[in-house]
């Protein structure tokens, strides 16, 4: 492809993915791709030269030479190819105003249309922006309504004016909502139909597949064959010989049919010519099954980055490699090598791990949840879980979706698709391993209190998506989210024969959340005649061990009919008057009964013969254990209530000098900030800091005391200090000689401040996780911050509905709203200086901490009474991947 290392080092290679699902990887031209240009805009018809020249120029070397190596500070260019064919170009060049730049864009003519050019622009806009460029000024002939249009619809802000036949256009390249979800809309429909020959292939070549028995791909083909596919299928392997009496092939090349999905199966490095093989005969989806890429050390990401390189050089995309296989029920399609054949169903299912995957598909048939499709994503190369998210949105076939991850390539990207995609869907989250952050060593009370599975928590919660802790909880929610209604509320009724289950079942309900409210008069008269004298009608509902299917079969409905129940958990272990199988079918037949209801009904049938098998596939969803239901229960009412929350949105904020606050980080790089500094970037933002003088001798100190008022608070002015941990810190001090004293304790610098009575004391901090981008924490403050914890923690930018979580839930919230008699807080003050913070970080992420601890927050404001920053430098690796 001539993309030589230099150039994928300078940050400005990307890959994009197209309007029709094809790929493409845009790049900086070279002086190597001098030849490859020329040619470029020699093949171009005269239409497309006068629309790029305006007139019709000499192609010669002189009309090549401005877009080589450009220096990405006065000009920028990048080129897209296609099998090592130059099909696009566009090019900027700074104008007199350097804060302006004109900008060009040539495509092929047989790939216009295909969405090229917008693709183009949104990278060179964004490479030019981050060079100082904040306009692009585009001079297009009024005809070339295709260029007009990639221009109208890419989102920027756009002004245009036009003149004798000529249109001029200029776009503001300043980040906006509307630029991004113009963005996200356009990667939605690229990527879902980039996906669509994994999930509806009519033809399949499976590479490797050996005629002999356990084999990987002899049984991956086997499986194909097996499970009735409904396209074709083709064995492809080094002698040609049949596999399952079906005819084989040495070459994809030499199949007669074109073949949607090709699936590799042969040692690690041999996989880069199976590839290309399949891809020169025009496969456009690679599910490569091999080992031995990333995974593996160094010449295994090299081996994988070959790989990836190749299949975009195809416009292709890949599943894998090191993956299980992809398995999808509509086609009746089973490639992979497991034993077990897709359960059909509603349920979408990404597992990073293919061992993962085979216990969820063993497990799923077992429970009874039937899977639209199982994609092993294995190292991830290229397909991810936010390309699934992307397809798995407008399938009609799935109606519910489950992550298992072990990273995240890109955090935000997910946030947003899974907020997007959660309002319809649910999703269900495994998320297992850690981001170095999480053993880095917390230098702040913030970063000690964070952490990568912090991070992981903030974006789940922000996201909608339900998060997990193992395996059978999982299964659990899943079965639950499949087969039933969400909870109107969180008021669960429990229905039991067994006093001690209907305990059990209490305490777990109270653990999840869940709420055991008390029937209503109507339900308890309607239930007396029902049961014994001596059965409880509280709840628990006991109806003692007497109880029937009959009993069950009665008292169900009144208790779905109550007004006060969001849900039912009904509970049985069988005594000597009742059997488990009667029961079950009498719990069926009760809720199917029943008038129209749409609440949730949960069942555990305790049996030595396991749970009845009826129940899977029935209106009841069935558990092992109480305590199970009662957990999976508490997850899908959190989901209901985040359905039930407004979106939110990032709210605007004034009297902001990010200009300011720049220059002081990009002068204190990889450090503390001193007391100035500090004041000087946090005032940029308006975050409330109390007064201060700077002293460096015990007279200076006692003067300040003076000057600000006693009484008064002394301490270190030494950057980035733990004050409290070394004793450099005295407060209310109440006249000179207990400043005198304390000065002389503590030692110089010093900081003077007045003495802040009363209020309430919060941690507002920030930090910067490598991962996942800033986080914002607001907790208990003070010197046992990091002991009392209780810290929350969002995904900067924060949205008004997150500042509101944050300082309305838990010990924060009760603490605002007056502790124990104690008076409100001035809560807006506070989510004020949330925002502040988190719009702080935001914008400048080389601010690597930053703690406020604590802030005092009164009845009428709060202010930072101790604050600590420190910057470090920007890691400027990224993936190549744009979408």
């Amino acid at each position: 492809m001539g993309v030589t290392q230099d150039s994928t080092r300078s940050g400005h290679v990307a890959d994009v993915v197209l309007r029709d699902g094809s790929t493409m990887r845009l790049r900086p031209p070279t002086e190597s791709d001098a030849a490859g240009v020329l040619a470029f805009f020699g093949e171009l018809s005269a239409r497309s030269l006068v629309a790029r020249f305006h007139g019709h120029p000499t192609v010669d070397e002189r009309l090549v030479r401005p877009v080589l190596d450009p220096d990405w500070r006065e000009r920028g260019a990048l080129i897209g190819e296609h099998e090592g064919r130059i099909v696009a170009l566009a090019s900027y060049v700074r104008l007199r105003d350097p804060r302006s730049a004109d900008v060009a864009f040539a495509v092929a003519d047989e790939f216009q249309g295909r969405g090229i050019g917008m693709r183009l622009l949104e990278q060179l806009a964004a490479a030019a922006g981050a060079g100082g460029v904040e306009e692009f000024v585009a001079d297009v002939m009024t005809s070339n309504n295709r260029m007009l249009r990639v221009f109208s619809e890419a989102g920027f802000e756009a002004t245009r004016s036009s003149s004798a036949g000529e249109t001029e256009v200029r776009l503001r390249l300043a980040a906006t909502e509307k630029l991004q979800m113009s963005a996200d809309e356009r990667d939605h429909v690229a990527v879902a139909a980039s996906l669509r020959p994994f999930f509806a292939p009519a033809t399949i070549a499976v590479v490797g597949a050996s005629s002999r028995r356990g084999t990987i791909g002899g049984e991956l083909f086997r499986n194909v064959l097996r499970g009735d596919f409904a396209g074709a299928a083709f064995p492809v392997n080094r002698t040609a010989e049949p596999v399952a009496g079906v005819q084989a092939y040495t070459s994809v090349r030499d199949i007669p049919t074109r073949i949607d999905l090709g699936v590799i199966s042969v040692p690690g490095p041999a996989v880069l010519a199976a590839a290309e093989d399949a891809l020169v005969a025009g496969v456009r989806a690679l599910c490569v099954i091999s080992a031995g890429f990333a995974e593996v050390g160094a010449e295994g990401r090299e081996r994988q980055a070959r790989l990836l390189e190749l299949v975009r050089s195809h416009g292709a995309r890949m599943l894998g490699p090191n993956c299980l296989g992809i398995a999808v029920a509509a086609p009746r399609l089973n490639a992979t090598f497991g034993p077990r054949a897709l359960p059909p169903g509603n349920v979408g299912v990404s597992s990073q791990s293919g061992a993962l995957g085979l216990a969820l598909l063993e497990r799923a048939g077992v429970r009874g949840i039937g899977l639209s499709s199982f994609v092993s994503i294995g190292n991830k190369a290229d397909v991810s879980s936010n390309d699934l998210l992307e397809y798995w949105e407008d399938d009609p076939d799935t109606g519910v979706i489950v992550l298992y991850l072990e990273s995240f390539g890109n955090p935000r990207k997910f946030a947003r698709v899974a907020q997007r995609v959660a309002r319809t869907k649910p999703i269900v989250a495994m998320k297992a391993g850690r981001t170095a952050s999480g053993a880095r060593a917390a230098s702040s009370h913030t970063a000690a209190l964070a952490g990568s599975e912090a991070a992981v928590d903030a974006l789940f919660h922000q996201a909608g998506v339900m998060r997990v802790e193992t395996l059978g909880e999982l299964l659990d929610v899943t079965a639950l989210l499949a087969a039933q209604p969400l909870p109107r509320g969180r008021n669960v009724a429990v229905l039991t024969n067994a006093g001690g289950l209907g305990i059990l079942c209490a305490d777990a309900c109270e653990s999840a959340g869940l709420v055991l409210a008390p029937l209503a008069d109507e339900t308890q008269i309607a239930l007396r005649p029902l049961l014994p004298v001596e059965a409880s009608l509280a709840n628990p509902i006991d109806m003692l061990g007497s109880a029937t299917a009959t009993t069950y079969e009665q008292v169900i409905p009144s208790v779905l009919a109550d007004p006060g129940v969001d849900a039912v958990i009904a509970l049985f272990v069988p005594p000597v008057v009742a059997g488990a199988e009667e029961v079950a079918a009498a719990i069926v037949r009760a809720v199917e009964a029943a008038p129209s209801h749409d609440k949730p009904v949960l069942a555990s049938v305790i049996s030595g013969d396991g749970t009845p098998a009826l129940l899977a596939q029935s209106a009841v969803t069935p558990f092992a254990y109480p305590e199970s239901a009662a957990r999976a229960l508490g997850r899908v009412a959190q989901r209901a209530e985040w359905l039930r929350r407004p979106q939110g949105r990032v709210p605007s904020l004034t009297r902001i000098d990010r200009e300011t606050a720049r220059a002081v980080v990009d002068g204190a790089r990889d450090r503390w900030l001193s007391d100035d500094e500090l004041r000087a970037l946090l005032s940029a933002y308006e975050i409330p800091l109390v007064a201060e003088r700077r002293a460096s001798t015990v007279a200076d100190t006692v003067a300040a005391a003076r000057e600000l008022g006693l009484p008064a608070v002394v301490k270190s002015a030494v950057p980035g200090a733990h004050k409290t941990e070394l004793g450099a810190v005295a407060v209310d001090l109440r006249d000179d000689d207990a400043v005198r004293t304390a000065a002389q304790r503590i030692g110089a610098p010093l900081l003077v401040q007045p003495f802040v009575r009363g209020g309430v004391e919060l941690l507002v901090g920030a930090v910067q996780d490598p991962v996942f981008g800033p986080l914002v924490a607001v907790g208990p403050g003070g010197t046992f911050a990091e002991l009392i914890g209780d810290a929350a923690f969002r995904l900067a930018p924060l949205t008004d509905v997150d500042v509101d979580e944050l300082v309305t839930a838990g010990k924060v919230g009760r603490l605002l709203a007056g502790y124990r008699g104690a008076p409100p807080a001035d809560r807006d003050a506070v989510a004020d200086t949330v925002l502040r913070v988190g719009r702080l970080v935001s914008d400048i992420p080389e601010i690597a901490e930053l703690d406020l601890n604590p802030v005092i927050a009164g009845a009428d404001g709060c202010v930072a009474v101790d604050a600590r920053v420190r910057t470090a430098s920007l890691d400027v690796s990224r993936s190549l991947k744009s979408w």
